[in-house]
């Protein structure tokens, strides 16, 4: 085991079951100190279950959590280097913002100048200076969130579980919340573990992130990284619009698909299987020379997103229940309307062969 390990959260071989239900199936996971981490899926592949067991609050069947190097697995929750904040916040609806913040170190009996430093700090880190006398029927639902935050950041935790805390949020205080977040995390460098089942806010907050399914991790790595190699099908269709198309490998090394014959940058290790091609990735032209052009396309429909254009479109002259429907994404100043023929330019990286 390595130092940066020891220093930071590993999972090794956890299992846990609800009666029948097989909620984890085995997770192995590091995640690093110092990094903001997301563990992204649907509702119902483990990612809060997981979530619970590093905080404690449920115990696995089997493997083991570490943390710092200390195996934490049966370590009741409140002596655990972990703090949460959860989807509803949990504010005490009696205690005004002050000792809201306040509980958990009183709790701890540490002192009271101890106390008014620390919670004084937090507010202000977190922008709420002024409000400690309110309650939180008074606030905000994004002032609610971040006096859940400082409820959690003044215990000064190893680790910072966030369980969907921003879901109840409108989209442009989410948008807004979650640029703070990340900023917070970078500020004070500590290590924060969220879960969300939401795409955009995984890309947008973390270091590195997990996608899950049933129970198991399917690919871990970096937004960029996940996103433009998706390891099989489910990760690439989950982390957004994605084109999966069936082929085939020929002799020369090319794949041969219904569209037409692709060169690729990484050989497939297949004979048969399917390749993937982000919307935005594909681009638009005049059919100009050399391989991975696919013309005489048939614009079927264009939807305008603002600062984007979607197209849906098909090999001309084809029936279109008969044809692979390719959604490319271009800049919206560009003039496409349905019924309209153009080419179209599969670039070799960024053509990927799925497992």
């Amino acid at each position: 085991m390595t130092g940066q390990i020891e220093l930071g959260l590993l999972v090794a071989q956890v299992q846990k079951s609800f009666g029948r239900h097989n909620a984890l199936k085995g997770v192995d996971l590091e995640v690093r100190e110092g990094e903001f981490f997301t563990l992204l899926g649907p509702s119902g592949c483990g990612k809060t279950t997981l979530l619970r067991l590093i905080a404690g609050l449920e115990l696995p069947d089997s493997g083991h959590i570490f943390l710092g190097g200390q195996d934490i697995t049966r370590l009741p929750a409140a002596k655990r280097e972990v703090n949460t904040v959860f989807q509803s916040y949990a504010l005490f609806p009696h205690l005004n913002i002050f000792n809201n913040v306040a509980f958990g170190l009183r709790a701890r009996q540490v002192a009271a100048a101890e106390i008014s430093r620390r919670v004084g700090d937090k507010l202000e880190l977190l922008g709420l200076s002024g409000l400690e006398k309110r309650f939180p029927h008074q606030l905000s639902g994004g002032q609610k969130q971040r006096v859940a935050l400082a409820r959690a950041l003044v215990n000064e935790p190893r680790v910072l579980l966030l369980d969907e805390p921003m879901s109840a949020l409108d989209a442009h205080l989410r948008a807004q919340v979650q640029e703070e977040l990340r900023r917070l995390q970078r500020e004070l460098g500590q290590t924060f573990i969220l879960v969300t089942h939401d795409q955009d806010e995984a890309m947008v907050v973390s270091d590195r992130l997990a996608v899950m399914r049933d129970g198991l991790i399917e690919q871990v790595g970096e937004p960029r990284e996940v996103y433009s190699q998706p390891r099989n099908q489910f990760v690439a269709e989950f982390l957004g619009a994605a084109n999966i198309i069936p082929a085939r490998r020929d002799d020369g090394g090319r794949v041969v698909t219904n569209l037409g014959a692709f060169a690729l940058a990484r050989a497939p290790q297949w004979e048969e299987g399917r390749l993937a091609i982000r919307p935005e990735r594909i681009l638009l032209g005049d059919g100009g020379g050399g391989g991975n052009w696919v013309r005489a396309m048939e614009v079927r429909e264009a939807i305008y997103r603002g600062q984007s254009l979607d197209v849906w479109l098909t090999p001309g002259g084809r029936a279109e229940t008969e044809s692979p429907r390719v959604r490319v994404r271009t800049h919206s100043r560009e003039s496409i309307r349905p019924g309209d023929k153009v080419s179209l330019f599969f670039p070799p990286e960024d053509l990927v062969a799925l497992d």
